[in-house]
């Protein structure tokens, strides 16, 4: 149940910064409606193709699309709130990808994958959905830019692993870690630290 709920939030989170992307850039219900629903579900979809978990789990369980289709007409529905509150996007985004990012591990745990098998599934359980949507929005995925996104993922996920060696209760574990990922995003973004630029200014 634990982890049901923490998937929950994590498709909640996600559904609202597809909401709101698509109204910022005007599209029409349908369009509102498909942006939040692959942002919720993207990366949770390929994390089950990956790892042979067909049906998908929002296929075989009826309560994540109506958690979508509820958060999508509430965030209509109370849009100027939404944006009343400047940073709700990225708020919403940072939250979406820590919860996803150890729901991903958890679903590599089941697997039996190896720890890096399922940090990398966590990562791309956060960063997909997002990825999907930036590009029907036709902007550049955040994760390709200079911003830390999915290095959090990793280190936040690498934690996990790490406490877990700890005499602390899983469920506390879980949260730290969700709160590592959360954390760092913040930090960066706030300092504006970001992953050394490749290239030279010319």
């Amino acid at each position: 149940m634990f982890y049901l709920i923490m998937d929950l939030l994590g498709t909640v989170a996600f559904a609202i910064s597809g909401v709101m992307v698509a109204m910022d850039k005007r599209l029409d219900l349908f369009g509102v409606f498909i942006v939040a629903f692959v942002t919720a579900v993207g990366g949770g979809t390929l994390r089950d193709l990956l790892i042979g978990n067909t049906p998908v789990v929002w296929m075989r369980e009826y309560v994540y699309i109506f958690t979508i289709i509820i958060t999508v007409i509430l965030a209509i529905l109370f849009r100027e709130k939404l944006r009343y509150l400047r940073k709700s996007l990225f708020l919403f985004d940072t939250l979406g990808i820590g919860l996803y990012t150890m729901v991903g591990i958890e679903q590599g745990l089941q697997a039996q994958l190896f720890p890096i098998m399922c940090i990398a599934l966590g990562t791309m359980t956060a960063s997909f959905g997002g990825v999907i949507r930036d590009i029907l929005c036709n902007e550049i995925p955040v994760i390709f830019r200079k911003e830390i996104y999915a290095t959090a993922c990793v280190v936040g996920g690498t934690s996990y692993f790490l406490l877990r060696n700890l005499p602390i209760p899983d469920q506390y574990v879980y949260v730290i870690a969700i709160l590592i990922v959360v954390g760092i995003r913040l930090t960066a973004v706030k300092y504006k630290i970001a992953l050394p630029n490749i290239y030279r200014s010319t």
